[in-house]
């Protein structure tokens, strides 16, 4: 699917623990192809298609997605673009909210609201397995608090003894919810809100880091309110690049077990993230961009 070359460009590579799947670390997060809002079709549905082809066509082998993007939108488009899909290709997706008609996002952590996920899923991927299932808490905003997962994360660990689920990951949760995930089922992924102005799981990185374990940040170009920081731009035009190209390649010099999700619904704007793998940045670099967190608002 890719030569040695692609993965060097991708942030190179990394295996899912105690699986057989191995990815590069700059991937595709599949959101932003639904319409505005994440809500309904795409002005053009070809574009986003087009999108897709390019990332695997570069050499992206993980794709992060939803059933509840859309609602089944995102998913609908994946299998149009992908399917047959080839080989090594790895989709993520995630449970844990639902979008009623008035364009909301809703928990949905009930059994059969999982349960219905999951086939949701299968259905509109045209698989007959997930790969990677993450349960995502879903409350006011992009923070995470404490509370129980173990009901949501047993149902998982069921759909996956019955072969719907190969893996499960977490998402928007603490260290101590891993931790009683893990005692239910192998996590293989926590996803979690970081990025160069927002740090507040530096420890937990270390610790996943330790264990194995991959962490993917979502909204690592701050999502809907993208990064601003004089001194990214600064650091951009020293190298000729593109701060959000900063930025990403920041997170992958962060620690070897981040891997990126970027996402977006234009084929030149997909060229660039991708394009963050071939940066390197100098420790003086680094330290510098490091204090941009302590430059943000604090929440």
């Amino acid at each position: 699917m890719s030569t040695p070359n692609d993965t060097a460009a991708l942030g190179g590579q990394f295996t899912f623990k105690g699986t057989s799947l191995n990815v590069h670390r700059l991937g595709y997060g599949a959101m932003q192809l639904a319409g505005p809002g994440v809500w309904g079709p795409p002005k053009d549905p070809e574009a986003a298609v087009a999108v897709l082809r390019e990332a695997v066509g570069a050499g992206v082998n993980h794709i992060d997605t939803s059933d509840f993007y859309g609602p089944h939108v995102t998913n609908q488009i994946i299998r149009k673009a992908l399917y047959p899909y080839p080989t090594g290709l790895v989709i993520v997706t995630k449970l844990g909210a639902r979008r009623p008609a008035d364009k909301s996002w809703r928990p949905a952590f009930a059994r059969q609201d999982l349960i219905d996920g999951v086939h949701d899923n299968l259905r509109n991927l045209g698989l007959e397995a997930l790969d990677i299932v993450n349960y995502r808490v879903v409350g006011s905003g992009h923070g995470t608090s404490e509370g129980s997962i173990a009901e949501q994360v047993g149902v998982l660990a069921e759909l996956q003894k019955q072969g719907l689920i190969r893996h499960v990951g977490v998402s928007n949760v603490t260290a101590t919810q891993i931790a009683e995930a893990q005692s239910i089922t192998p996590v293989v992924c926590v996803q979690n809100y970081y990025n160069l102005a927002h740090r507040e799981d530096d420890a937990l990185i270390v610790s996943l880091e330790r264990q194995g374990i991959a962490y993917v940040p979502y909204f690592p170009l701050g999502g809907f309110t993208p990064l601003q920081s004089s001194t990214l731009s600064a650091v951009a035009e020293r190298l000729a690049s593109k701060p959000m190209q900063v930025a990403l390649a920041w997170l992958l010099h962060r620690s070897p077990n981040l891997l990126l999700i970027p996402g977006t619904s234009s084929v030149a704007h997909l060229r660039e993230n991708l394009a963050a793998g071939k940066l390197t940045l100098s420790q003086d670099v680094l330290a510098e961009l490091d204090g941009i967190a302590d430059e943000a608002p604090k929440h």
